[in-house]
């Protein structure tokens, strides 16, 4: 999340713009990159509908309001027309909207559809996030409306026209607070739908990085021991090779052992991917390998003793004790000089409890290890709401202890 942010430009300096009231981080550029294309079919139908609606308007207030000519038409298409910039440019077609609509109205011409284009404007201003602009813009209309309908009637054309009637502002006044309504209502709507993909497209980043840690976790844990084991025995079949002939063959066995194993287990690991969700061949890992483990560590000239046994985890728990115990005696065999190592496992307080010691010392030598081992442990430790604890002992030694919450699916 935080490299997607870095990746993202600085939004510009300065103070914002007086008409902005929408979301944050919003700006005419991301309004150009939604508008690319510009609504030639509904502006079209819009027109249409305009021009044919307002000459029945006219029909309708003949000898009340002047008849539509050429005027007319130009401003009722540049009402129209404007609307084609409406995703690109929304502040300015508000306002464009509302002063041809003004002229219109002023010039005499009759009531109808010419409010359509305002509110087409309007909309598309209060969608886009300028709200301010659009209340504006509709104010501005409204207010002139007013000004021509009950103080400049008199010098406006049509000749002889009267005051309109205050009952007629409330009709207006009806229809700018519905536009404004449903303005406000599809651009909460979008804003929910944005937050919505944008969470869902988090959601599925983080799933995807949990999968790919989780794949990372557990191919290290696959890999770590067993290559462990062929590179001691790798080491001590080179310096045996012309000493010992037949201990140098018994250590190319061991590697052969060891290297089918990881094999076996890397395989079982790429059918669970290759599975689409359905439950894998073969069983996951558990405590219940111990054994085998005890065998690996020993051909690789580590004694392991273990004490106490649990039985009836959880696969998830069973197999996250394994992978520590197993990560924990690989630690031993690379890193320390101790030939010996105790595993304790019992139960405590609701919770599987693993040690691991060795009496140590560190060899502080390079075993070719990735250095990802105790924080792979601690991440599946933390995935079940458990705790690892690793570090030197005061005798010289060193200890890991793991705490695993007992879930469900536990058999007590």
């Amino acid at each position: 999340m935080e490299e997607q942010h870095a990746r993202r430009p600085p939004a510009p300096a300065g103070p914002s713009r007086w008409w902005r009231c929408g979301p944050p981080g919003r700006d005419r550029r991301d309004d150009e990159d939604r508008g690319a294309g510009r609504p030639w079919r509904s502006t079209l139908l819009l027109t249409v509908l305009v021009l044919a609606g307002s000459q029945f308007a006219a029909h309708a207030q003949a000898g009340v309001r002047a008849s539509p000519d050429s005027f007319a038409r130009v401003l009722l298409l540049a009402g129209c027309g404007v609307l084609l910039w409406r995703q690109r440019y929304p502040v300015f077609v508000a306002f464009a909207t509302a002063a041809a609509a003004m002229v219109y109205l002023g010039a005499g011409y009759p009531y109808g559809p010419v409010f359509l284009t305002v509110a087409a404007g309007c909309f598309g201003a209060v969608v886009a996030g300028h709200r301010r602009a659009a209340w504006s813009a509709v104010g501005l209309l409204w207010a002139g409306h007013l000004l021509v309908a009950h103080w400049l009637y008199r010098r406006l054309p049509p000749t002889g026209d009267g005051a309109a009637a205050w009952g007629q502002e409330i009709v207006v006044a009806a229809w700018v607070v519905a536009i404004v309504a449903v303005s406000e209502l599809v651009r909460v709507r979008r804003e929910q739908w944005a937050r919505d993909r944008a969470e869902r497209a988090l959601a599925a980043a983080r799933r995807a990085d949990e999968e790919r840690l989780r794949i990372a976790r557990e191919l290290h844990d696959v890999l770590a021991h067993s290559i462990s084991v062929i590179n001691v025995q790798a080491g001590a079949g080179l310096a045996l090779l012309d000493s010992d002939p037949e201990q140098a063959r018994t250590a190319l066995i061991t590697i052969k052992a060891a290297s089918k194993e990881a094999l076996g287990e890397v395989r079982q690991v790429l059918d669970t991917l290759r599975a689409d969700g359905q439950a894998p061949r073969a069983p996951a890992p558990g405590l219940g390998r111990l054994p085998e483990l005890v065998e690996q560590a020993a051909s690789a000239g580590l004694t392991v003793e273990v004490l106490g046994e649990v039985t009836g985890l959880a696969p998830a728990t069973d197999l996250a004790a394994f992978r520590i115990v197993q990560e924990a005696l690989t630690n031993v065999v690379r890193h320390s000089g101790s030939r010996h190592a105790r595993v304790r496992i019992d139960r405590t307080e609701g919770a599987l409890r693993l040690r691991v010691d060795d009496e140590g010392p560190a060899t502080g030598a390079d075993a070719g290890g990735s250095g990802n081992g105790l924080a792979g442990m601690r991440e599946r430790a933390a995935a079940l709401g458990g705790t690892i604890e690793a570090g030197p002992r005061a005798d010289g030694g060193f200890r890991v202890l793991a705490l695993l919450p007992l879930g469900l699916g536990e058999d007590r």
